[in-house]
């Protein structure tokens, strides 16, 4: 079974990129719960497309889980290499210390182009059995993924904030 992810980038989470604050540490422990629900319903494929906020906590709770279940895949779906062009030196290397920690890294386009975000979420979609959301009902790439998700008929397992 593959499992897919889709979440808030930092500027929609309520914390901002402040980690520290307790509901960050605690949807951190959430999301770990989560990637521990889904490999004990048999899932052995995460796929993550590796943006700030959100997806970096799916891929750090699925590599702590590989710890104990060595078994585990951890996929980089990226829409495109420029992906992390523009974001801040410290977010930039904590995606590359990730990223070989991935045993896939699979790039969907050649070049950034306008809407290759959400072409990325629906490749993965269309791949899940199951896709783990962190989502707080609003617009945006994330709310557009999950209706994507119900329209194939994947599996829901949300996690609000």
């Amino acid at each position: 079974m593959i499992c897919a992810f889709t979440g808030h980038r930092p500027q929609k989470l309520p914390w901002g990129g402040r980690e520290e604050d307790p509901r960050c540490q605690a949807l951190k422990f959430l999301i770990e719960g989560a990637v521990d629900q889904a490999a004990a319903r048999g899932c052995r494929t995460f796929l993550c497309g590796m943006a700030r906020g959100c997806d970096t906590y799916f891929a750090e709770a699925v590599v702590k889980r590989r710890e104990t279940e060595p078994s585990l895949r951890l996929e980089a779906v990226l829409p495109c290499p420029e992906q992390t062009d523009r974001w801040p030196a410290a977010d930039r290397r904590r995606f590359e210390a990730l990223l070989v920690q991935c045993d896939c890294i699979t790039v969907l386009e050649d070049v950034y182009s306008d809407g290759c975000m959400l072409r990325r979420n629906r490749a993965m979609v269309d791949r899940a059995d199951l896709l783990i959301t962190v989502y707080d009902g609003s617009g945006g790439g994330t709310g557009s993924t999950i209706q994507y998700a119900r329209s194939r008929g994947v599996e829901l397992l949300p996690l609000w904030i």
